[in-house]
């Protein structure tokens, strides 16, 4: 049985590979337990300076990077299984780290899937790739630090469209809007990433790591208190009956009978 999550260096970079692609690469706990260990190793290896985080699309006819969460896996009452106690949502969104992460996405990453990226440092991201927050869609919200991730990347109103709606943004248009850094061909984010992570390694590891922490301190000054007010958001909906009956309606694949409780 292969690795569910995959981990290889490639000189000072450390590539993680989402390994479910059955599943769409979805969230559950193995996954995130294996994203978990994979950060713990990039971290302790003193000869690896970045991290690239990839996914396997092979045999998908519509590739996807991410689906976030395995609703079959919340449904059968599994949800706390999906984050770790240091990480958070995959074992990542979370998670405090020294050594930045380029993300490369080649395809849908929505959901949790999508919080995955926006708590990666770098996005690379090809032609057909898209990001969408899909939760409302299944009365749930994005848990895991895409409601004010979001905002702050791309700007209040193009976030709370992408949020309210549910429609994916396209990745030009996500590199438009400064989300994504390098837009590439389909089949050309790894080697973009790769590259991007060699320029990086030619600079001074230290100055590198403390740089990233003051630019995301600028950024997420009050995170302590924005990742509360998502969890008891996220808590209130979680409990609901309309909950429950969007997780069935996916999993029996028909329309859902929301009835606001």
């Amino acid at each position: 049985m292969s690795e569910i999550v995959t981990y290889e260096t490639r000189g000072r970079a450390a590539v993680i590979t989402l390994n479910r692609p059955d599943a769409r690469n979805a969230i559950n706990g193995d996954v995130a337990a294996g994203m978990e260990a994979a950060i713990d190793r990039m971290e302790a290896d003193d000869e690896v300076w970045v991290g690239v985080l990839a996914a396997n699309t092979t045999g998908q006819e519509r590739p996807v990077f991410c689906a976030g969460a395995d609703l079959k896996a919340i449904n059968s009452g599994q949800a706390a299984s999906l984050g770790t106690a240091r990480g958070g949502f995959a074992g990542f969104v979370y998670r405090e780290r020294k050594k930045p992460v380029i993300v490369a996405v080649d395809g849908l990453a929505t959901a949790g899937g999508c919080e995955i990226v926006l708590a990666a440092d770098i996005v690379v991201a090809s032609t057909r790739a898209a990001f969408g927050l899909a939760e409302v869609k299944r009365n749930l919200i994005a848990g895991a630090g895409g409601l004010f991730r979001l905002p702050q990347l791309i700007g209040r109103s193009a976030a709370m469209e992408a949020i309210l709606t549910a429609e994916p943004i396209p990745a030009p248009r996500a590199y438009e809007l400064g989300l994504v850094s390098r837009l590439v061909e389909p089949g050309a984010v790894l080697d973009t990433a790769l590259a991007l992570a060699e320029a990086i390694c030619a600079n001074a590891p230290l100055a590198v790591w403390e740089s990233r922490q003051v630019v995301l301190a600028a950024a997420y000054e009050d995170e302590a208190t924005l990742r509360r007010l998502t969890d008891e958001g996220f808590g209130r909906v979680l409990v609901s009956e309309d909950t429950k009956e969007g997780l069935t309606a996916f999993i029996e694949k028909r329309p859902p009978q929301w009835k606001g409780r």
